[in-house]
């Protein structure tokens, strides 16, 4: 079967009641979780470095980033200097890298939407001009 560009392979999705594969398997997995997390620990015990490392993690997940507000000056202008503000304030330190990378992200979808809209106005007004 060939593929229509643009056209889903499934247009009707998932049928309602087939469950994930995880799911099942989770499920399958369900009645043996005390007897396999005890065979984990004893393995970990045991010197097992993956077991160890999987038990870690589930006692002690890693920490996630938290976002909190940031304020940098001089945010106003066109996107470019914008970008120029955000490089400017990681320079400074008054931003993280992380922080830096996730705003400039963050102005990268902005400039996306604002090319988008022009593009969608510029065609809209070369529409308007062709005769009918």
């Amino acid at each position: 079967m060939a593929f229509k560009k643009g056209q889903s392979g499934n247009p009707n999705g998932r049928p309602k009641g087939v469950k994930d594969r995880r799911t099942k398997y989770r499920d399958l997995l369900e009645p043996h979780a005390e007897g396999l997390m005890k065979k984990a620990v004893d393995l970990a015990l045991g010197g097992d470095t993956t077991a160890m490392r999987l038990c870690l993690e589930r006692v002690c997940p890693a920490i996630k980033a938290k976002d909190e507000p940031i304020k940098i000056d001089g945010l106003k202008g066109t996107l470019a200097e914008q970008g120029q503000a955000i490089i400017a304030a990681l320079g400074e330190g008054d931003i993280t890298p992380a922080e830096a990378a996730s705003v400039l992200g963050a102005l990268s979808s902005q400039a996306r939407i604002v090319e988008v809209d022009e593009l969608e106005k510029r065609i809209a007004a070369l529409e308007e001009k062709l005769p009918k």
